[in-house]
């Protein structure tokens, strides 16, 4: 065999640091067992315990699918939020400097190493009828806490960092002279920004919203100090999940999990399936 046809094989030979891919793939696939499918068939099989008139009671009961509908539609909103605001923040901290611009980029990462119940207290004394800024809403005749209102704050703000650290690096990778070259061309401040910026950060706003929507409708420590914990108004799911574990009806708290679990399943699956459509179209301009 000839040199020159060896030289492709040394090459891709070189780039291999780590073992084989027999070894390789194989410890990922015993990890991912370990650490997410098992737990997940755990999860499924304690729910077997009931049969189908048992299960369907647990996970319909009117505080159950109150809870859904509360926990969805406050993570959903906060999602909305934490996209406009963390692509605005990413933004800044991309294309400005200012004094204290390490400070407000080491803020952002706040909420990651924040206990959630130090989170929860914290935003509680702040919205709370007496608090700092909820004290100015009261006089309005706005109750910003223990209400749903209080439960999209507190996603709001353990969502925010997915948001900002998913977009900022495919901004700092963003070619400038796009934007100079569709300026250049006449086009508007909006047009830039809808068409020239907006399908480059496109991909990584959804993935953004897809982490912190997750995040959020699993949320616990942080929700419960400032959710009011009102059942049929502001009782999220995961607290129902707690009750029953605290009556010690594991099989219908499974349940109630199995449901949360295979919605956000399907969530996470429309998201991906929205992205891969969205890198698509962009590949084929």
């Amino acid at each position: 065999m000839s040199s020159a046809a060896l030289a492709p094989r040394k090459a891709r030979s070189a780039k291999r640091v780590l073992p084989g891919f027999g070894l390789t793939l194989g410890y990922t696939i015993f990890y991912l067992s370990i650490i997410v499918l098992i737990p997940l068939v755990a999860l499924l099989s304690a729910s077997f315990t009931l049969t189908w008139d048992q299960f369907w009671a647990a996970v319909s009961a009117p505080a159950v699918v109150a809870s859904y509908e509360l926990s969805f539609t406050m993570s959903f909103i906060a999602a909305c939020v934490n996209v406009v605001f963390g692509m605005l923040i990413a933004w800044v901290l991309v294309r400005y400097q200012f004094p204290g611009k390490k400070v407000v980029d080491a803020l952002v990462d706040l909420p990651f190493a924040l206990p959630t119940a130090v989170a929860g207290i914290s935003l509680s004394a702040l919205y709370a009828g007496n608090g700092w800024i909820g004290q100015y809403f009261e006089s309005l005749g706005i109750q910003m806490a223990y209400n749903p209102k209080g439960i999209a704050i507190a996603l709001i703000f353990i969502g925010l960092p997915f948001v900002v650290r998913t977009v900022q690096p495919v901004l700092e990778d963003f070619e400038k002279e796009l934007e100079e070259a569709a300026t250049s061309l006449g086009a508007s401040r909006w047009q830039i920004f809808y068409k020239v910026i907006l399908p480059h950060i496109g991909p990584a706003l959804l993935t953004g919203f897809a982490m912190a929507f997750a995040r959020a409708v699993g949320e616990y420590g942080s929700v419960i100090f400032i959710a009011g914990n009102i059942p049929m108004v502001s009782e999220i799911t995961p607290l129902i999940i707690m009750a029953k574990l605290d009556q010690h009806d594991v099989a219908g708290a499974t349940a109630v999990a199995v449901v949360m679990l295979l919605i956000s399943f399907v969530l996470l699956l429309l998201i991906n399936a929205l992205q891969a459509w969205q890198r698509k179209a962009q590949g084929g301009r």
